[in-house]
């Protein structure tokens, strides 16, 4: 990445936050100065007043998304590495789309227009998630259960399911769950 790609990353959100032009200037010994107003040469205009900021990867809007609904942030990458490795166009055997994994019928009823797209299907997956937690309170495993198999045969067994995908998926979660909490604290 350029000096110049490099600071404009980095202060991409100021601009809209001082209301001004950001200039920056990387001095003799590294030190790097930022300023709206430059007083001498050598200053770059990095972000002109009124650039959007750049989308949030989907990682990040995922991380806000999680903390917004009152999820762990972790569960739902464990999810997302569980659904779909992380890859947006994802699609299953059975149809479920993207990140998350939706099924269509389930991302209309949560206002997903673009199951592909990453961070539609985060938010409607990620609110899914959080209606299937208050639906099972205190039963993690249930709720990922009905995430995979669906909340009615989750309730038809009262509890997780007998289908070897659905345990092999809740304890794949819930491991790559537990391995996040324990590296990341």
């Amino acid at each position: 990445m350029t000096r110049r790609g490099g600071l404009a990353l980095l202060f991409a959100g100021w601009a809209g936050v001082a209301g001004a032009d950001v200039y920056g200037f990387r001095g003799a010994e590294g030190v790097v100065f930022f300023t709206d107003a430059p007083t001498e040469p050598g200053f770059e205009l990095l972000i002109r007043e009124g650039t959007p900021p750049p989308p949030l990867h989907w990682s990040e809007f995922a991380r806000r998304e999680a903390e917004r609904q009152g999820i762990d942030p972790r569960l739902v990458r464990a999810l997302i590495h569980a659904e779909s490795r992380a890859n947006p166009a994802a699609v299953s055997p059975k149809g479920a789309q993207g990140l998350m994994q939706l099924m269509p019928a389930t991302a209309r009823e949560l206002g997903v227009a673009d199951p592909f797209h990453p961070n539609d299907n985060v938010r409607g997956g990620i609110r899914y998630l959080a209606q299937l937690i208050q639906r099972y309170p205190g039963r993690l495993d249930w709720a990922l259960a009905a995430y995979n198999a669906g909340p009615g045969a989750v309730d038809r067994h009262r509890g997780v399911p007998p289908f070897p995908e659905t345990r092999r998926y809740v304890t794949t979660v819930l491991d790559n769950y537990q391995r996040l909490r324990r590296d990341e604290g």
